[in-house]
C-alpha cells in the first residue's frame, strides 16, 4: 500500500517593522495570487502598527505583534512558530519593502511543492536601483557561504525570497543558534544545507526598495555578518569530512 504524501500548506510570512508606505501593496500582490499571509510585526512604530492592523482586518491576513524589535531573523522565527501552530507545511518568506515581486510566489509554491523537503531559495536578478555597495558587499558573504558549505549549492545566500519545509526547519532553531538579524538569511541556508536539507534556486527580479527605507546598519549589521561567517566556519571545520565527502559525491 503506498504511503500518502503529507499535505503541502503553505503560508506567506512577511516580518515587518516601519514599513508602513509598501505593506499594503505587498499585502494585495500576495492576496492578488490567492494566497494568505501572516504579518509578523517586528515592534513597528505605532503609524505601521496601526497600518498593520488595518491590513489584519482583510480576509486571508494575520497579525502577530512582537513589542519589542528582535530583528529580522527574531521576527522570521516567531513567524515560523506561529505558522506551525497554524498547521502550516511550509512558509514562504518575503521581504515587506516591495523589493520582491510577489507575481512570483506561485512560481515558488510550485517549487516547493515539486520539492518538498527542499528551501526553494531566491536568486536575484537585480535591475538599475540596486546600490553598488550592497551589491559589491553580498559577493563577499556568498564567497563564505561557498566556503563554509564546500559547495556552490546556494547561489545567494542573502535574498529574503524563500520557500521553508517548516519540520526541518523548526528542527534546527530548536537545537541550534541563529543570527537574528541581517546575519539571519544566510546563516539559516547553510545551517540547513549543513544537515542535508536541499536548495534550489529560482531566479528572480529584485528591486530595491519601493519606499526608500532599508534597515541594513553598515557598521552594526557587517560586524554581526563577520561574527557569522567566523561561527560557521569553524562549524564548517567540525563537519569537514562530512562535507568534504559530500562535495566528491
Amino acid at each position: 500500500m503506498n504511503a500518502v504524501a503529507p499535505a503541502f500548506r503553505p503560508l506567506v510570512v512577511i516580518p515587518v517593522y516601519d514599513h508602513e508606505h509598501a505593506i499594503g501593496a505587498m499585502v494585495d500582490g500576495v492576496l492578488a495570487v490567492g494566497q494568505s499571509c501572516l504579518l509578523v510585526d517586528d515592534g513597528s512604530r505605532e503609524s505601521c502598527a496601526a497600518e498593520l492592523r488595518r491590513q489584519a482586518a482583510r480576509e486571508g491576513v494575520r497579525l502577530l505583534r512582537l513589542e519589542k524589535n528582535r530583528g529580522k531573523g527574531g521576527a522570521m522565527l516567531a513567524g515560523f512558530r506561529e505558522a506551525a501552530r497554524l498547521g502550516a507545511s511550509h512558509v514562504l518568506q518575503i521581504d515587506a519593502d516591495g523589493q520582491h515581486d510577489a507575481t512570483d510566489i506561485p512560481r515558488f509554491l510550485q517549487a516547493a511543492q515539486a520539492a518538498p523537503d527542499s528551501v526553494i531559495n531566491g536568486a536575484p536578478v537585480y535591475d538599475a536601483s540596486v546600490p553598488k555597495g550592497r551589491l559589491y558587499g553580498r559577493y563577499l558573504t556568498h564567497v563564505w557561504v561557498w566556503i563554509n558549505t564546500l559547495s556552490f549549492a546556494i547561489r545567494d545566500s542573502m535574498c529574503g525570497f524563500r520557500v521553508y519545509p517548516l519540520e526541518p526547519v523548526l528542527k534546527l532553531i530548536d537545537e541550534e543558534f541563529v543570527g537574528q538579524r541581517m546575519d539571519f538569511d544566510p546563516e539559516i541556508v547553510v545551517r540547513l544545507h549543513w544537515r542535508g536539507v536541499g536548495i534550489e534556486n529560482l531566479a528572480t527580479p529584485v528591486r530595491y526598495p519601493s519606499d526608500g527605507v532599508s534597515h541594513f546598519d553598515v557598521w552594526r549589521d557587517n560586524v554581526r555578518i563577520s561574527r557569522m561567517h567566523t561561527r560557521l566556519f569553524f562549524g564548517m571545520l567540525r563537519r569537514l569530512p562530512r562535507l568534504a565527502w559530500r562535495a566528491l559525491r
